[in-house]
């Protein structure tokens, strides 16, 4: 059976497990030792596995998975983040959409905190979206912003999305990290100027706070100024040692972890149950996560040995005699599909031993391909119909939001986003300066 046939197999019989609901790492896993073994016998078969597991215990950075996960279940459990909105709710609740843009700020600093777009979703409709309803904004734009600002935390470090596509395109996590923080302000800025021009040509959607209510004595104010900025205090104390080069990542994650632990014991909020939650949820997403990375480098492996990469190669630029360009829309056409029915991980492993190398043949930068991908994952965890973010405000978000108020809530908020991806897309520098600019010096 010709190769090209084999690798067609695999990627179909893979999708087939995944439509049947089986969880992303066995469907991936299972394809890849059964075709090894098929291929190259029990020896050929079992060693693939074997360097995959072996590949994956030697990584080194893929010790700050676990620390940064930490942090952010500290950060989370101990309740922190109340202390972020209160801030955000005394002092920007005198604009109109203030608390809006709030939710936004709320969002990047969550994002530093976690990495993950969940958290991020959980805590905005969890902390803001009941008190945006509560003080009148309108519930098609505050659903909306709650997505946009939770699609984030997988762009803005510690991303764990990045780390998974560093482990896969065998590309260092701290240039991406650092090549994320440019696109991920840029896009925070970008959803604060919509909020703000919409609630400037229509102040209904987003009324400011009463007078009385923002009427606090200013010692208050500044209290809570300072408990609100402690996380961005956590992760300056994480991020500027290593950004300087006086630490290394594992390092610096390593800091990050033990600040956020030292922070909730300082405050009196790390009981037994915080640390014992924290714990809980990190060992199950790092367990997650590893079990993932195992499956795809193994699925890589084999279509590796198939020359499966070659092959596509081949066909997009010869005999479809398509432009490098034109084959990277496509990429990112094909990402906002598999987006309305898979996850950022699922799809990056089930894609990443196709696109990466295919990316790098071509001659683009692995560091900004992989914002690219992150962007346009982003973008289609809000395109509806199956868009992963639609369905988790559908089921946190309270019986008078409806599933068409959400799908209509996105709508602006998907193209500010596909803005975002055409200036990084066409100035590759948003995304490699600040990397080129540390690693550089």
């Amino acid at each position: 059976m010709p190769h090209e046939m084999i690798a067609t197999l695999m990627f179909s019989s893979m999708m087939l497990m995944l439509l049947t609901g089986q969880r992303v790492f066995g469907a991936i896993g299972f394809i890849a030792v059964v075709a090894a073994l098929l291929l190259w016998g029990d020896k050929g078969g079992f060693d693939i596995g074997f360097s995959a597991a072996m590949k994956l215990m030697k990584w080194y950075p893929l010790l700050t998975l676990p620390m940064f996960i930490f942090m952010g279940y500290v950060l989370s459990e101990s309740k922190i983040a109340d202390d972020l909105y209160k801030m955000f709710h005394v002092w920007m609740g005198g604009l109109r959409g203030g608390l809006a843009i709030g939710t936004i700020g709320l969002m990047v600093l969550i994002s530093a905190m976690n990495g993950l777009s969940v958290a991020g979703m959980a805590i905005g409709a969890t902390i803001a979206l009941p008190e945006l309803l509560k003080r009148g904004y309108d519930k098609r734009m505050v659903t909306g912003v709650i997505q946009a600002g939770s699609s984030l935390g997988i762009l803005v470090p510690p991303s764990v999305v990045l780390v998974l596509y560093a482990m896969i395109a065998r590309q260092p996590v701290g240039q991406l990290w650092l090549a994320g923080i440019i696109p991920g302000l840029m896009m925070a800025a970008m959803f604060i100027i919509y909020i703000v021009i919409r609630c400037r040509i229509n102040p209904e959607l987003g009324p400011a706070l009463p007078l009385e209510e923002r009427d606090i004595p200013r010692a208050e104010k500044l209290r809570l100024l300072r408990a609100g900025l402690l996380p961005l205090g956590i992760f300056a104390v994480m991020m500027v040692p290593f950004v300087n080069g006086w630490t290394s990542l594992v390092e610096s994650s390593a800091i990050g972890a033990i600040a956020a632990f030292g922070a909730a014991v300082l405050k009196g909020r790390m009981t037994r149950e915080v640390f014992e939650n924290s714990v809980r949820n990190t060992l199950g997403i790092t367990c997650m996560f590893m079990w993932i990375i195992l499956a795809a480098l193994a699925f890589g492996a084999v279509f590796d040995g198939l020359g499966a990469v070659k092959a596509i190669e081949s066909l997009f630029t010869e005999q479809l005699n398509l432009s490098p360009w034109m084959i990277l829309i496509l990429m990112q056409l094909s990402f906002i599909i598999m987006g309305t029915f898979l996850d950022d991980t699922a799809m990056l492993v089930i894609v990443a031993p196709l696109y990466v190398p295919l990316v790098g043949a071509l001659g683009f930068d692995l560091i900004w391909y992989g914002i690219l991908y992150t962007i346009t994952t982003q973008i289609a965890y809000m395109t509806p119909p199956f868009g992963y973010n639609l369905f988790l405000m559908r089921a946190m978000a309270p019986p008078e939001i409806s599933l068409r108020d959400i799908y209509g809530s996105v709508t602006p908020f998907v193209l500010v986003m596909v803005l975002a991806l055409t200036l990084v897309m066409f100035f590759p520098g948003l995304a490699l300066w600040l990397p080129e600019y540390v690693y550089g010096n």
